[in-house]
């Protein structure tokens, strides 16, 4: 059932988006030469209808190749808008080289301009509400996934764990194959030599693999299992929780090697354009924000004996210490280095919780950021003292200091700062290092503005 409502999906889409190109071309030059002032007419709009149907199986075929017809159900909304955009530029700048090749220079650019942009609304607009109206009939109960976990263990848990919180996914666990028994909450099927008796009988959507570490010499006997069911498999290997989630592999001569830990910034091309955004961004910033910096610094001077900014070292992009700089909030004291901030803390002057309150005491890390300490965005950075503690304690701690720290970051703008959980906070550093985009650290920024100024700090 699920195959036949993904290929009914993907007709829609199709047809649609067929649609869209041909329409929003005409509107583009009804926007140009009848809403705007000041178009004259070169080409007559019957070449403009021509030229709307060869785009057609041309963006098709485009969006096709980019896998915008595949199931995004475990991929968010942005990615899916991100192939959609970059397919779109590919498309209008193949269309300007094919108009400047053959000469056909009379076609208005302003109407491609207004093709390409409401082309791009309208398809994105669409595959939003799409989503909406999937996932809505999915926590309903329709356009269920129905999956078979094949293993008992603390993979397999995990998986069952995310798919239940998760309800907007429409993933439906019919039960477990396991010579383990006593998986409350879920049906055991059957053992791993009843698998082809259970394959056979239940017909799953989709099998996921996770089992442990010694009951691996299973994995053959699942794989022929599932292939001579014409089941898809999935397999969530036993040391997942040290892989990153989205893995990169090389090729050593027909041999697969895995990269545990690769990320986007190792990108030279990506590292620059992060940087030129850190140094415009934090010039930028300065210049807006000096007359709040330079009240922050009256302030401080005025409230209590000391510095007006406060230098703490930290450790920053390859475990390589460096000082930090934020307006002192604090009364000097013997535990500044190593003392962690709280909520309620007696060491804050009445000034300095104000100025933390509304995250000014930060500003000067503006600073850190033009020298190349830190970036704009990033995971923060934490002092020596709890990192060599940290490190011990959680898994992973140390692969946030493969990049700059940042002002800000997602485990900030996601509600974990101050003193909240350090699981909580690497889990979403881990996240934004595998996933880091240009577009991700602009949408950190804006989500700042809303999320990461006023805390929840409480003023003394």
């Amino acid at each position: 059932m699920i195959k036949e409502n993904q290929r009914l999906l993907n007709q829609f889409n199709v047809i649609t988006d067929g649609v869209s190109v041909l329409f929003t071309l005409l509107l583009a030059f009804w926007v140009r030469f009848f809403l705007l002032p000041g178009g004259e007419i070169s080409v007559p709009f019957s070449h403009y209808v021509y030229l709307g149907l060869a785009l057609v199986p041309i963006h098709l075929f485009t969006y096709a190749s980019f896998g915008l017809y595949e199931s995004f159900r475990k991929k968010r909304l942005y990615q899916e808008l991100g192939r959609l955009c970059t397919a779109n530029v590919l498309d209008i700048a193949l269309l300007q080289t094919f108009l400047f090749m053959f000469k056909e220079v009379h076609f208005s650019r302003w109407t491609l301009v207004f093709f390409f942009l409401l082309n791009t609304a309208l398809l994105g607009t669409k595959r939003f509400f799409l989503r909406y109206l999937l996932r809505y009939y999915r926590q309903k109960g329709y356009n269920l996934k129905h999956v078979l976990i094949v293993g008992a263990g603390p993979m397999a848990r995990r998986y069952l764990d995310k798919i239940r919180a998760d309800k907007e996914l429409g993933y439906h666990p019919m039960g477990y194959v396991s010579d383990r028994t006593g998986w409350k909450g879920l049906d055991r099927l059957g053992g791993y030599a009843d698998l082809d008796r259970v394959l056979e009988r239940y017909r799953p959507d989709e099998v996921v693999s996770a089992i442990p570490a010694e009951e691996f010499s299973q994995t053959p006997a699942i794989i022929s299992a599932c292939e001579k069911a014409g089941v898809k498999l999935s397999m969530i290997p036993f040391y997942a929780e040290y892989m990153p989630s989205n893995p990169q592999f090389d090729d050593l001569d027909g041999l697969p090697l895995m990269n545990i830990r690769r990320i986007p910034l190792d990108n030279w091309g990506n590292a620059f354009l992060k940087r030129c955004m850190d140094l415009v961004g934090s010039l930028l910033l300065i210049v807006l924000t000096s007359p709040v910096m330079l009240f922050a610094a009256i302030g401080v001077k005025l409230s209590s004996p000391g510095p007006v900014i406060f230098r703490q070292e930290r450790i920053g992009r390859d475990k390589k210490p460096f000082s930090m700089y934020k307006f002192r909030s604090m009364r000097l004291n013997s535990g500044q280095d190593t003392g962690w901030s709280r909520d309620r803390d007696d060491r804050k002057t009445k000034f300095g919780a104000l100025i933390r309150k509304c995250s000014i005491d930060e500003l000067p890390q503006l600073f850190n950021v033009l020298k190349g300490d830190m970036s704009l965005v990033g995971p923060r950075p934490e002092v020596p003292f709890y990192v060599e503690q940290f490190k011990e304690e959680i898994p992973l701690y140390m692969v946030k200091h493969q990049v700059r720290p940042g002002i800000t970051g997602w485990a900030q703008v996601n509600g974990f700062r101050g003193d909240t959980s350090i699981r909580g906070r690497i889990e979403c550093d881990i996240y934004y290092i595998e996933h880091w985009t240009l577009f991700f650290d602009i949408k950190i920024l804006f989500m700042t503005l809303f999320k990461g100024i006023i805390n929840s700090e409480k003023l003394n």
